[in-house]
């Protein structure tokens, strides 16, 4: 049986042209439906999350929540910045989730597969609630540590001499701890005390730091006037500096002068101690008599008068005053204050 050798190249172009026809119309292996995906429910909602490092993670991939499938990854892309990977995700519309949910890179198994597991944040409060179109930002998204990590880290403990190190260590703490135990002992107890001192104080570390971080702020506000009292005081500073000496030689004299007085009381405590205790009766008798001091001081200002002289000063002279009494003898005399002029006469006094 013959053939024509022509119809061999037209029959292989024919089967080659529908193999690429055939190979352009397939549909990508990401975008093949995989068995045993999350059920997304009939009104799922997407979630955008920016990770620095998706590994190997691929479209498809599980989304969970408390290990439960609730979604997949629909593509992943890299972000706008050019720096991160942005991951979208698709996520049953029955899963509630806060507002700052966290995302992060787990995997199934030691060698399994990846997905992103959703999460409430653990280190603050939840907010909100995570919606259709919702971001997670980088802050809030994180990987586990792989197997080739572990075991890379593992090798260069073993091979850059890190068990050497360990043995030192390990040789040197127990040279330091050796008969040491009760002084171990108290030393763990009070490190203890002061954990809980500083545990029932936190409110007032907090308070503290609060009250700082606002100092900051308000001398950062106030920095043109903060130079400007550092530049005043810097002609004081080099008067200081070039007095320095001076004012070493002065509190060096301060100190022998402190010296002596030290000195000097040491040697007259005795004769000090006597004299105060010679002014006791004294400084006794004056507390006792205090209230009359007031009266005698208005008479001795105006000694040998009474207060009573003191009106009758005009400028540089005094001025006198008669009083004369008309009375019968059998009259009884009347007290009279001030100076009284007494004169005898027949049936009456003057």
């Amino acid at each position: 049986m013959r053939t024509r050798s022509g119809a061999v190249p037209g029959i292989l172009g024919a089967v080659l042209s529908l193999l690429l026809v055939g190979c352009a119309s397939m549909p990508s292996v990401y975008d093949m439906p995989l068995p045993g995906g999350a059920d997304l429910g009939d009104d799922p909602y997407r979630v955008t999350a920016h990770f620095d490092d998706v590994l190997d993670l691929v479209p498809h991939a599980g989304v969970r929540v408390d290990d439960v499938p609730v979604g997949r990854v629909e593509r992943i892309e890299l972000a706008g910045d050019g720096t991160s990977a942005e991951v979208a995700m698709s996520v049953n519309g029955d899963v509630r989730l806060p507002e700052n949910a966290v995302a992060e890179l787990r995997q199934s198994s030691l060698l399994g597969e990846k997905f992103v597991e959703l999460a409430r944040p653990t280190l603050r409060r939840a907010e909100g609630t995570l919606v259709d179109g919702a971001v997670i930002p980088n802050e809030r998204t994180g990987r586990n540590t792989e197997v080739e990590e572990v075991l890379g880290a593992t090798s260069m403990l073993l091979n850059g001499g890190g068990l050497g190190q360990l043995q030192r260590i390990t040789t040197e703490l127990n040279a330091a701890f050796e008969g040491r135990s009760p002084q171990l002992r108290q030393l763990l107890g009070e490190l203890e005390e002061f954990v809980a001192g500083l545990d029932d104080q936190r409110d007032e570390i907090v308070r503290a730091i609060d009250a700082t971080d606002e100092l900051a702020e308000t001398l950062s506000g106030r920095t043109a006037q903060v130079e400007r009292i550092l530049t005043e005081l810097e002609p004081g500073i080099d008067v200081l500096a070039e007095q320095s000496d001076e004012i070493t030689a002065m509190f060096r004299s301060l100190d022998s002068l402190s010296e002596v007085a030290v000195d000097t009381v040491d040697r007259a405590k005795d004769d000090l101690v006597a004299s105060l205790r010679a002014l006791e009766p004294v400084l006794r008798q004056l507390d006792e008599e205090g209230h009359r001091l007031p009266q005698a001081m208005e008479v001795l200002l105006t000694f040998p008068f009474s207060d009573a002289a003191l009106d009758a000063v005009r400028g540089d002279y005094i001025n006198g005053f008669l009083r004369l009494d008309a009375r019968t003898a059998d009259d009884p005399p009347l007290p009279l204050p001030g100076v009284d002029v007494a004169g005898a006469g027949e049936g009456g006094r003057g």
